[in-house]
C-alpha cells in the first residue's frame, strides 16, 4: 500500500499538471458602463469587464447603496466557454440583493469545467478588481450559490485574510450550497450511472465503445444532453403518462428513482452531470484517474436488491485521484468569518444532507460558533422565495453589527419583515435539522 505522503505527492502532481488551476491568458478589460437589467432598482449603475485570467464580470451599484458589496460565486460548473453576458443570469436571479441596497459583483470563471480552487481564485480576483475600480466598501460579503457554495466556502478558507492580516471579507452567505465538497458531493451521480446502466443498458449501448462508467464518457467523445434525454426516454418513458409506459419502462424508472433518491424531473440533469461533468473531471482535471468508488456500496430500494447488487458495475477509486480532488474541492471547516447558510429541505439538485456534512466539518475544526444554518420547506434549488434572501441579508448585517449569531427563527422574523414588499412567502422551518 502506498503511504499517505506518496499519495499526496502524486495527487499534487496531478492537480498541478491536469488543469485544476490553469491560468488563461486574456486581455483584461477594466469595468466599463453596461445597460442594467429592467428588474434592478431605478438609478442602479452597472458595468462589465474581464479579468486578466479571462473571467467576465458584471457589477451593479444601486443609487441608495448601503456601503456593502456582495461578491457572488455562481453554480455549475458550466462546461461551455465563458461569455461576457453569462453573469447577467445570476444578477437577475439575485437582484433582490441590489433592491435591498447592496452592491453586487459576479463573474464567470476563467474557463469552463471543474476546478474549485481556480474558481475561488477568480472570485477573490473579482473582489480586488471591484475594490480597485470603485473603492473599498464598508463591508464585503461573499455569496455562493449551488456549486458556487463550494467555491465561496473554499474562497473564504483561502482568502478571508490578506497577507497583511486585514480581512478581505466580513461574512459569508451560502445558498443551496454543495458544501459537502468534491469527494462526497458527486458520489451519488456515480451510483446513478451504475444503477441506470444496470436497468437500461443504453449508456453506453452494447454496440457502442465500452468504458468504465466513472469516466463519464471516453476521452474526446461527446454526447449532447438531448441524446442523454432520448436514451432516458427510451428506457423509462419518462415523459409519458404512467399508464402509457410499458411494464419494462415503469419498472426501470421506479427502480432507478427509488434506489438513487432523485426525482423524475431531475433524472436527466443528474445523468447529464454524471456524463459530461465526469468526463471533464476525469480526463481534464485528474489525468484519467478515478475519484469514485461503489465497491462497498449496497444498493437498496429496488424490486430485487440481490440481483441489482450482484449485477451492477463496480469500480474502485484511485487514491491519488481522490486526494487530488479533495485538495481542490473539499473543505476543512476552518472558517474565520460569520457564515450563514440556507438550504431547501427537498432540494432536488444538491441534497440537504450536504449541510449536515458541512456542520460536522466545521464542528471538527472547532468553529461552530461561526456557523448558522437555515432550512426551508421548499423543493427548489436555483432560486428560493426571494423574501428569504432579504431575510438572510438582514440577519447577516445584524450579526456583523452586534456580534450576535442569528438562528433560523431570527432569519424567519427578518424574512417576514420583507415578505409583503416582495409578495413571496417565508417558508423557513426553524426546527428542522438534517441528517
Amino acid at each position: 500500500m502506498r503511504s499517505v505522503v506518496s499519495i499526496l505527492t502524486v495527487a499534487g502532481a496531478i492537480w498541478a499538471g491536469a488543469g485544476f488551476h490553469d491560468p488563461v491568458s486574456a486581455q483584461a478589460i477594466a469595468p466599463e458602463p453596461a445597460t442594467c437589467l429592467a428588474s434592478l432598482p431605478e438609478g442602479t449603475t452597472c458595468s462589465s469587464g474581464r479579468s486578466a485570467d479571462g473571467a467576465w464580470f458584471w457589477t451593479a451599484y444601486p443609487r441608495d447603496w448601503n456601503g456593502t458589496l456582495i461578491v457572488h460565486a455562481h453554480g455549475g460548473p458550466r462546461t461551455a466557454e465563458p461569455q461576457r453576458a453569462d453573469p447577467v443570469e445570476d444578477l437577475e436571479r439575485f437582484s433582490v440583493m441590489v433592491s435591498e441596497g447592496y452592491a453586487w459583483a459576479g463573474s464567470t470563471y476563467r474557463r469552463g469545467g471543474y476546478g474549485v480552487r481556480m474558481a475561488a481564485a477568480d472570485t477573490d480576483d473579482l473582489r480586488q478588481i471591484v475594490w480597485d475600480a470603485f473603492g473599498k466598501p464598508k463591508r464585503t460579503i461573499l455569496h455562493g450559490q449551488s456549486w458556487g457554495g463550494n467555491v465561496a466556502a473554499k474562497a473564504a478558507e483561502l482568502y478571508a485574510v490578506s497577507a497583511d492580516g486585514e480581512r478581505n471579507y466580513d461574512g459569508v452567505i451560502l445558498t443551496s450550497g454543495l458544501v459537502a465538497g468534491g469527494t462526497r458531493g458527486y458520489t451519488f451521480r456515480a451510483d446513478l450511472r451504475a444503477v441506470y446502466q444496470f436497468y437500461c443498458h443504453n449508456h453506453p449501448r452494447p454496440t457502442e465503445t465500452q468504458y468504465p462508467l466513472w469516466q463519464g464518457l471516453p476521452e474526446g467523445a461527446s454526447m449532447p444532453r438531448a441524446d442523454i434525454a432520448a436514451r432516458v426516454e427510451e428506457c423509462t418513458g419518462l415523459s409519458l403518462a404512467p399508464e402509457a409506459r410499458t411494464r419494462a419502462q415503469a419498472d426501470a424508472l421506479r427502480n432507478i428513482l427509488s434506489v438513487i433518491g432523485v426525482t423524475a424531473d431531475n433524472l436527466v440533469a443528474h445523468l447529464a452531470w454524471g456524463t459530461n461533468l465526469f468526463q471533464d473531471m476525469v480526463w481534464k482535471r485528474l489525468d484519467g484517474g478515478n475519484p469514485f468508488s461503489n465497491a462497498g456500496t449496497t444498493y437498496q430500494g429496488s424490486d430485487d436488491d440481490v440481483a441489482l447488487n450482484q449485477g451492477v458495475e463496480r469500480f474502485e477509486a484511485d487514491p491519488a485521484a481522490v486526494a487530488a480532488l479533495a485538495y481542490d474541492a473539499d473543505l476543512t471547516g476552518n472558517i474565520v468569518l460569520p457564515t450563514l447558510t440556507m438550504h431547501a429541505r427537498y432540494d432536488p439538485t444538491v441534497f440537504v444532507g450536504h449541510e449536515a456534512i458541512y456542520a460536522r466539518t466545521v464542528a471538527g475544526a472547532g468553529r461552530s460558533n461561526l456557523l448558522s444554518q437555515v432550512f426551508t420547506t421548499e423543493a427548489l434549488h436555483s432560486q428560493l422565495s426571494i423574501s428569504q434572501y432579504a431575510g438572510m441579508l438582514i440577519a447577516m448585517t445584524h450579526w456583523l453589527d452586534t456580534g450576535e449569531k442569528p438562528d433560523a427563527a431570527d432569519v424567519l422574523e427578518a424574512c417576514r419583515s420583507r415578505a409583503e414588499a416582495y409578495n413571496q412567502p417565508c417558508l423557513i422551518d426553524p426546527d428542522f435539522v438534517p441528517n
